[in-house]
């Protein structure tokens, strides 16, 4: 709040001092930019000052959120001052200003001298926009005290994370997630089960790009979200530990530390959790079929998921000259995680009369492992922004899932039938080699343009080995077992220019990508046997055009116009064609005859910051051929028991179009109360057909929240997060709306050295999902709830830092930088 204070002073003192000085001299326009030294990112509330021969301040103003000013004052000759909260202050001396001028852009670097004086605001989530991206300052949330990266995700706008822990932005889940700009093992090779395992304090900022520019990978036809991890820029040795305790059962501890001089900075980050996920699901299915004996099935199941997992990641900066450094570090992630899922069903004949009860016990040991290595660095040619960057990343996944699964009838009779052993042995290989070019063309034009190689390659080893007989030896089942090896390799290269005039910004560029997508299966079945072919090799060229614009009104109001097209490519589970099976009825099998989906979206967003409000708002609209869609579908086989087996299956449709709107709004209306609410509403339209069955349908949903935080006696923050999602459907399912609510209290202590926090998750423990599916030959009804309602405290203590950083990252450029800690 100190920061508040001194940015409204800062304001204030503007106002004093904005005056006309004495004489008749004409007034002139002084132009330019303010910079942060370190990353070029623009630095907003920069005070710039005119001082006479005399030493009187004659004038002056502030930077604008894109670090840019515009100051009239009188012909003359001005000494120039440039100041910023915690940096070193910059004069020119003696400029002689008799029309108007553009100055040098002017870099600031930090001063190390005062920054244990400097607290910076960041209580809350802010929102900046800039061409292709609204960036959202994470904060102090109290409800991610103790949480995860992807709990913190859910409480950003425009993005939801579903009771199942799938993420989507503006209710579209291909969305791509990038660490500091870039693909990375840390967010897990496409499965955002990692996000889970990752501390939410170690996030700076997330970007929210729904109209990503050239720069960007074209995957992902909902956008990317592009997560910022922290890196301490504060020199001298600092850093922080965190502690937390829950109940379901749950502990963890998280330490960071940071050692920066002039010539290097090391950074760690290191930390162990447990967690135990509690769930539970119902499910109920009725064949419509006169063939079925049983055509009623119950089932009910209860899980428990035990995740524990160590990760670190250590790195060092080394600044070779003052022009370019080098960035190397390692991350490494072990998981031992154990899940366990009780299965109860009751078949019911014809006359609704119980026939048959049954008991499936399952079982899942997993352990994982995941490293990467990485090497970066950055040349800046000078301040202006002219720099050269390059990448090289090397990932690898090691992943072993050991099943059990009993079974048994508790109903007429007690009998155990055929157990399954189930081995899954995955491991993942990525290299990733980058580089990129910018050049500053004049004071406001930019030219740049890039190359990025993503190479991997999958190889899951199934292998399911049954019971002929209850009691009996293993046999391995060679039509379900099997070693599918998948490649993608991913060539990209891009141009893009940006340039300013006046009020008026635009940034245009065209991406080129490559794809080559293989599939090798080793395996005793034929082709035929499975309907398909076992392998592949397709490959997809593309080009992704992107345009941004903005029209700036005033420093506190801008109009955004965005389009870029984008691709969705099929992932190895979803093209690998042999069924893997939740249970013994339900399969899912990937399609090797899936083709890659092409997206062309469109977006107009509109902001405006008065003194305590700020809004940001935006209509959208999405057009996608051959997208995906996972249909359920009866095989027509049944189960050793009778049981008619529902296959779930990815194809490709013709069109699906989107279109929406979405609203944000943060309202700070006294010192002691911040609010902040969000909305986002769509209309989500399907054609196509697929074995003769038309999966047409027409679907509005949304989904908005909101957040209040609020300052009690004895400086006690409290905050509460309401959620809540509509309705939706697709072709065969309706899913209801559900509402999930956190509650959170924090109180500094030890000096405002440490915080201890509580917080409550899902309050009201609501958070499920109910879903009715539809076909001509069953219908299912179901209830899933991933985990139960939570209890979490937490306790922080900081070392060499205040209650937040020493600063947080203002500005909007794409810090590409590696894993940073």
């Amino acid at each position: 709040m100190k920061y508040l204070f001194t940015l409204t002073l800062l304001a204030f003192t503007t106002l004093v001092f904005a005056q006309r000085p004495e004489g008749g001299r004409p007034d002139v326009t002084i132009t330019g930019k303010v910079l942060e030294a370190e990353t070029n990112v623009p630095l907003e509330y920069a005070t710039v000052s005119f001082t006479n021969s005399e030493g009187k301040v004659v004038t002056g103003g502030i930077t604008d959120p894109n670090g840019n000013y515009s100051i009239e004052v009188a012909a003359g000759v001005y000494d120039v001052k440039f100041e910023f909260i915690s940096f070193e202050t910059k004069v020119l001396p003696g400029q002689k200003l008799f029309k108007s001028t553009t100055l040098p852009t002017q870099a600031l670097a930090i001063d190390s001298q005062s920054l244990d004086e400097v607290i910076v605001r960041a209580e809350t989530t802010e929102v900046q926009v800039r061409l292709d991206k609204k960036i959202y300052n994470i904060g102090k949330d109290l409800t991610t005290s103790g949480a995860t990266v992807s709990d913190a995700l859910s409480n950003v706008p425009s993005v939801t994370v579903d009771v199942d822990g799938a993420i989507a932005l503006r209710g579209n889940e291909n969305v791509r997630i990038l660490i500091n700009g870039r693909p990375s093992a840390i967010a897990g090779f496409g499965s955002v089960d990692a996000l889970s395992q990752l501390p939410a304090d170690a996030i700076e900022r997330v970007e929210v790009i729904t109209s990503p520019s050239a720069r960007y990978d074209a995957e992902g036809t909902a956008g990317i979200l592009n997560i910022i991890l922290r890196k301490e820029k504060t020199l001298g040795l600092n850093g922080s530990i965190q502690t937390n305790v829950g109940d379901p059962e749950r502990y963890g501890i998280t330490g960071n530390i940071n050692l920066r001089t002039d010539k290097f900075n090391i950074f760690n980050t290191t930390g162990y959790s447990k967690r135990t996920s509690p769930g539970n699901a119902f499910f109920e299915n009725r064949f419509l079929s006169d063939d079925v004996t049983n055509p009623l099935i119950e089932e009910t199941r209860e899980f428990d998921r035990n995740r524990g997992g160590f990760n670190t990641n250590l790195g060092i900066e080394y600044f070779l000259t003052e022009k370019t450094s080098v960035t190397a570090s390692g991350f490494l992630r072990l998981s031992d995680n154990s899940s366990g899922t009780d299965n109860f069903t009751d078949e019911f004949d014809t006359n609704g009369d119980l026939a048959i009860s049954r008991t499936r016990l399952e079982r899942e040991i997993e352990d994982d492992k995941t490293y990467q290595l990485s090497l970066n660095s950055i040349t800046k040619f000078d301040e202006s922004g002219h720099e050269l960057t390059s990448a090289f990343q090397y990932a690898v996944n090691e992943e072993t899932e050991l099943s059990t699964i009993t079974e048994f009838n508790t109903f007429p009779t007690d009998v155990t039938l055929p157990a399954e052993d189930i081995t899954q042995i995955e491991d993942q290989t990525e290299y990733l080699a980058q580089v990129d070019y910018v050049r500053p063309i004049g004071e406001n034009a930019q030219f740049e343009f890039g190359y990025r190689g993503n190479f991997e390659e999958t190889v899951t080893d199934y292998t399911l080995l049954e019971q002929e007989e209850a009691g009996g030896a293993f046999i391995r089942d060679d039509g379900l077992s099997n070693i599918f090896t998948y490649k993608e390799d991913v060539h990209a290269i891009y141009t893009q220019y940006g340039n300013k005039f006046g009020d008026f910004s635009f940034l245009a560029g065209l991406r080129y990508e490559n794809t080559r997508q293989q599939g090798a299966v080793d395996a005793v079945v034929e082709d035929s046997d499975l309907g398909t072919n076992l392998d592949f090799d397709n490959k997809t060229d593309g080009l992704f055009p992107t345009l941004n614009l903005t029209y700036e009104f005033n420093d506190r109001e801008n109009l955004t116009l965005g389009y870029n097209r984008r691709i969705n490519r099929p992932r190895g589970r979803f093209i690998n064609p042999f069924p893997s099976r939740s249970s013994e009825a339900n399969i899912f099998q990937g399609n090797p005859d899936l083709v890659p989906s092409f997206a062309s979206a469109y977006d107009i967003g509109y902001l405006k910051r008065w003194d305590k409000v700020t809004l940001t708002s935006s209509i959208y609209y999405q057009y996608e051929t051959d997208s995906f869609e996972r249909i359920q579908e009866d095989t027509g086989l049944v189960t050793a028991n009778g049981i008619p087996i529902i296959r779930t299956l990815p194809i490709n449709l013709s069109t699906n179009q989107r279109y929406g709107a979405e609203m944000g709004v943060l309202y700070n209306p006294k010192k002691w109360l911040r609010l902040n609410f969000s909305a986002n509403a769509f209309l989500f339209e399907t054609e196509g057909e697929f074995n003769g069955v038309d999966y047409g349908a027409s679907n509005f949903s949304f989904f908005t929240r909101g957040s209040a935080k609020v300052t009690l006696p004895y400086k006690i923050d409290w905050q509460t997060n309401v959620f809540y999602r509509g309705p939706r459907n697709n072709a065969q399912t309706e899913t209801k709306g559900f509402l999930f609510t956190n509650l959170a209290f924090s109180k500094d202590i030890l000096n405002d050295n440490a915080t201890i926090a509580f917080n409550v998750s899902d309050v009201f423990n609501s958070s499920k999902r109910q879903s009715l599916t539809q076909t001509d030959s069953f219908v299912s009804d179901s209830e899933f709830q991933f985990r139960v309602r939570s209890f979490n405290l937490a306790f922080t203590y900081r070392f060499n830092q205040k209650k937040q950083r020493s600063r947080g990252n203002r500005g909007g450029g794409d810090d590409d930088g590696d894993f940073e800690g």
